[in-house]
């Protein structure tokens, strides 16, 4: 199924949900009005990143519980995904992704990677997700992975293999400036990271960073999508919010993947045994 993506680059109040919902409602309608039928939001774009043991207070349950339901009705008949903070059925509390079309909001990714080093403190408010799998939304099937899941390589190769041709990774990616040159290292490296998964999955890879400054921290934006040859369609602008458009043409991803034929070829039974082989060698730290 051919649509157009929308990548909603925003800077949300840090713990103001009622704010950060109606930024949501303007951008998915000025979105739609742009012929958007998927509209991407950063992580934790509801609710800001910087929350610490305000966590608990901004916590929704898998369907919203409510809250977001001006948002859903703003949907009409286009899907968003937005990032927020979830509250298990047992009580636990998760850095999540959401899903919302006219019906409904849910939950279709945890983070699995909360990182807690260096600037980084996730790992003291959130759990971490479990599972990683594809779900099935009006635009076709998807994947969705947050930030620094997308550094870990079994989890967009999960994705893909699950029959994901769109991978959509949400994030807050701080700034980094490298050398004297001055250059924005996070944009290189993301960028060069972004373009050979794409490659290498035969699979639209979409990102969407986050903008703004929190606790003295600053997020860079640079949203991108990577078609499945590894080639740009699109990029937002850099510090700025922005709302950008791309058409996700499912017949590029067969090019992609008939003229090169890697990953059809690949073996993921091989991968299995050899995993389980390394984990049982005798002392295997893997």
């Amino acid at each position: 199924m051919n649509f157009t993506l929308a990548l909603a680059q925003i800077d949300p109040v840090p713990g103001d949900l009622k704010r950060n919902i109606r930024t949501h409602i303007d951008r998915v309608r000025r979105a739609r009005d742009g012929g958007a039928d998927l509209v991407v939001f950063p992580e934790l774009s509801l609710t800001g990143y910087t929350l610490k043991d305000a966590v608990v207070e901004l916590a929704l349950r898998s369907d919203g519980g409510g809250a977001l339901d001006e948002l859903v009705e703003a949907c009409g008949d286009a899907t968003v995904i937005a990032g927020g903070v979830e509250e298990s059925t047992d009580f636990g509390i998760y850095n999540a992704a959401f899903a919302l079309t006219g019906s409904g909001a849910r939950v279709v990714h945890r983070k699995i990677y909360p990182p807690s080093y260096g600037m980084f403190e996730e790992q003291r408010y959130f759990l971490r997700g479990g599972t990683v799998s594809s779900f099935e939304s009006p635009v076709g099937t998807l994947g969705v992975l947050i930030c620094e899941d997308l550094w870990h390589l079994p989890l967009p190769y999960l994705l893909a293999k699950d029959g994901a041709p769109v991978i959509i990774a949400i994030a807050a990616s701080p700034t980094r400036v490298s050398g004297s040159g001055g250059g924005l290292r996070n944009e290189e490296v993301n960028g060069e990271n972004h373009r050979t998964l794409a490659r290498l999955l035969s699979t639209y890879l979409c990102f969407c960073n986050r903008v703004g400054v929190e606790d003295g921290v600053n997020f860079w934006g640079g949203s991108s999508v990577q078609s499945p040859d590894g080639n740009t369609v699109v990029r937002a602008r850099l510090f700025e919010e922005d709302l950008v458009f791309a058409e996700i043409d499912l017949a590029e991803l067969r090019r992609a993947r008939m003229m090169s034929r890697h990953f059809l070829d690949d073996d993921p039974h091989l991968t299995r045994r050899e995993l389980a082989r390394i984990l049982g060698k005798p002392g295997s730290t893997a």
